[in-house]
């Protein structure tokens, strides 16, 4: 038995605590949007196959998750299953995901459903996908579908994860569908989603006034390399409000600064966030390089840091940075943690204890100086496939055996179980996982 005494650090009481999947990630058999086509065109390294079987196992997956003391969980609709071809919606795909959802709350967990994780439909993708003008209504439809069969039983809705992320990946270093290499395209296509989701949201409030909506923002933590260096401090600087600042003042203020654009002012986009997701990894150090123009003129020299199994580095401050910076004390801006997590190989459980404490530590941080945050995502709930590393990074509080799908919660998920339980971390566990708490 712990005594209240002994929590060194606690969460307020109606804090949201859970974990975040993504559809293709986990359902298995998603053979109708572009990411499918491009595995099975050998356009990507690996192939997400059955992935996690959650299709069929979703109410398992739950139940395991309320086990281990979830009071939430990020999920994702796939948009190719509840529209097929253009204009055509699935209502049977439409009923499942409700079930879904209703699976979620039956289990006690408060649902934060994203609409777009990546994946677009294979029709939406073969007509130009992102770049088309016409995408931001054609989101805005099928998210009426979605929302209008839902809006009962859901209260956050994430319209589009990591809109930086997807645009680099897919638009600019070509390494995800659909593989170009054009930041003239890039630029266009995060306009685009800007777009996009200022329609959703308004869509989304229109059928239900009281939603909470939100985007699940990528904040990476860029540093000068060198901190006297002027021209490592200018492109730090540069991609940080590249990364982290064009897109998130697009949709509060309304206003496309460049490169998004010139200026302009999109009333109808300005404000158009109720809470502030924030996905937080890692931290890049910025060197000044001429020679690479796609990268901002950066290269990131890899200094000798602790890092993760992906050789991204391990910085727990970075997340205290970066709540600061995306909702700053004062600013009455509301945002939880939609996903943080460490990869880890094969059955291993040695990093992701630790990780887990220091990094909650760095919120509680961010939350003692005044930042509304109020709720945490790990990612993953489970095992899954990560995007082109395929299966080998494993992010799960629960081990998947892909050849049996058995589930088997590792350590990490037990600790994390304990913090919920308990509402906040022992003096014990900060001294065991080597957290320093200023002042």
């Amino acid at each position: 038995m712990i005594r209240d005494s002994e929590i060194a650090l606690r969460f307020p009481e109606n804090f949201l605590w859970g974990s975040a999947t993504a559809s293709h990630q986990v359902e298995g058999w998603n053979h109708l949007n572009d990411w499918w086509i491009h595995e099975q065109a050998g356009r990507l390294p690996f192939q997400s196959g059955v992935a996690c079987e959650q299709l069929q196992r979703y109410g398992d997956d739950f139940q395991l998750m309320r086990q281990l003391g979830h009071n939430a969980h990020r999920l994702s609709i796939e948009w190719s299953r509840i529209e097929p071809r253009i204009g055509e919606f699935d209502h049977q795909a439409i009923d499942h995901y409700r079930r879904v959802v209703e699976s979620v709350r039956a289990n006690g967990m408060e649902p934060l459903v994203t609409l777009h994780h990546f994946t677009s439909p294979a029709w939406l993708a073969r007509g130009g996908g992102w770049t088309r003008s016409a995408t931001p209504e054609l989101f805005a439809r099928y998210v009426r579908q979605v929302v209008s069969a839902m809006k009962d039983i859901v209260q956050y809705w994430v319209t589009i994860n990591e809109p930086t992320v997807y645009t680099f990946q897919g638009y600019v270093f070509g390494v995800w569908p659909p593989h170009r290499y054009d930041p003239v395209h890039g630029i266009r296509v995060m306009r685009t989603m800007a777009l996009a989701h200022g329609r959703a949201y308004h869509a989304i409030h229109d059928l239900q006034p009281d939603a909470q909506v939100g985007v699940a923002h990528h904040w990476r933590v860029f540093d000068p390399y060198r901190s006297g260096h002027a021209a490592d401090v200018r492109v730090a600087n540069t991609r940080d409000w590249i990364n982290n600042r064009w897109f998130p003042l697009a949709i509060q203020t309304g206003q496309l600064l460049p490169p998004l654009g010139r200026g302009r002012k999109i009333d109808w986009l300005a404000n158009t966030e109720d809470w502030v997701g924030v996905n937080y990894y890692t931290r890049e150090f910025c060197q000044f390089a001429p020679g690479q123009p796609l990268d901002g003129f950066s290269r990131d020299p890899q200094p000798k840091v602790e890092r993760n199994q992906l050789g991204w580095e391990i910085y727990p401050e970075g997340l205290y940075r970066a709540l600061i910076a995306a909702a700053p004390p004062g600013s009455g801006k509301r945002i939880i943690v939609t996903e943080n997590g460490v990869p880890e190989a094969g059955d291993s459980d040695v990093v992701r204890p630790r990780y887990l404490v220091q990094h909650l530590a760095a919120a509680h941080r961010a939350l003692q100086e005044g930042v509304k945050l109020e709720g945490y995502c790990y990612w993953s709930s489970i095992d899954n496939f990560e995007w082109a590393e395929g299966f080998a990074p494993r992010f799960g509080l629960v081990h998947v055996d892909y050849a049996t799908q058995e589930r088997t919660p590792k350590p990490s998920a037990k600790l994390y179980r304990d913090i919920i339980r308990r509402g906040g971390i022992t003096t014990d566990e900060l001294e065991r996982f080597q957290v320093s708490v200023p002042g």
